[in-house]
């Protein structure tokens, strides 16, 4: 089954079964425009493609980052919920949604460096950051790369390497299987990225532990506890980061922000607004 089929399926799956929320409070804000709404869609020139964003709300922003194959559609469930408090920027990341991008090649660092492009042309000077799948790896590497563009950093089902240290095995195979059985076929604009997409979710990232050393940034990291990424990972993740709080759903596989919306916006929020405590000493018995 092709890459792209298979993820409009799981994606299929997944959102038909969660209720629509029509709309908010904000008037240019509905559920099913979203990724698609003439009213706030942008687009802006920068690195060799015209990335397609969207922004709601008002107050402090909030950039939130979608997962391999997906858009800003992906958060339906959070735009409502974020918007109240924030102002809201969405981004279909390179060679996804509406930021199209024909060229060969496609890496975690050039998605990063986009939207840290995307951020100075809107003259945002750092925001609060939620990042899912991959999207949890472009902003751990916003972090990295950019730290002045982060004030806090909640990342959910990210990795740093694609080996079953780290991904589930059944999830490896099915990857790696998939990337051989696409490479035979006859070649064609749409399998050409459909291919470099697969390639980044098979064959990247490579982020070493120590790396994660330069992130300053208060960091929530969060993974469902029979995720596509191995819990066991996800707390490497946590405990690599000098100011970090963990937190593993139970019951949970890869889709936190949708089958646990309500708790995972809720999670999140404090986390932003709360000033981040060390907990260490008798504090541990509290």
């Amino acid at each position: 089954m092709k890459f792209s089929i298979l993820l409009i399926f799981l994606l299929a799956f997944i959102f038909h079964s969660q209720p629509i929320i029509a709309q908010t409070t904000s008037s240019t804000y509905d559920s099913i425009l979203l990724g698609k709404n003439d009213k706030v869609g942008k687009f802006v020139k920068t690195r060799g493609i015209n990335m397609y964003y969207e922004t709601y709300g008002q107050g402090e922003p909030l950039l939130i980052i979608h997962g391999n194959g997906g858009s800003i559609n992906n958060f339906v469930n959070q735009v409502p919920y974020f918007s109240k408090s924030y102002k809201v920027i969405l981004a279909d990341s390179r060679a996804q949604g509406k930021s199209a991008d024909a060229k060969d090649s496609l890496s975690y660092e050039m998605m990063t460096d986009d939207l840290n492009a995307l951020l100075d042309s809107l003259h945002l000077d750092s925001c609060y950051v939620i990042g899912w799948s991959d999207g949890g790896i472009n902003g751990l590497l916003l972090a990295m790369r950019h730290p002045d563009k982060v004030k806090k950093l909640a990342v959910t089902g990210a990795n740093l390497w694609p080996d079953t240290t780290a991904v589930d095995p059944f999830i490896y195979k099915w990857a790696m299987g998939d990337n051989a059985a696409l490479s035979k076929k006859d070649s064609t604009p749409k399998l050409k990225n459909d291919l470099k997409l697969l390639h980044l979710l098979s064959y990247e990232p490579h982020i070493k532990v120590e790396q994660l050393k330069l992130i300053q940034c208060p960091t929530l990291v969060i993974g469902g506890d029979h995720d596509v990424l191995l819990p066991k990972h996800t707390l490497l993740i946590a405990e690599s980061i000098k100011q970090s709080y963990l937190w593993i759903l139970p019951n949970s596989g890869h889709s936190t922000p949708i089958n646990y919306k309500r708790q995972f916006n809720e999670t999140v929020h404090d986390f932003f607004i709360a000033p981040y405590r060390k907990i260490e000493g008798f504090g541990r018995f509290n």
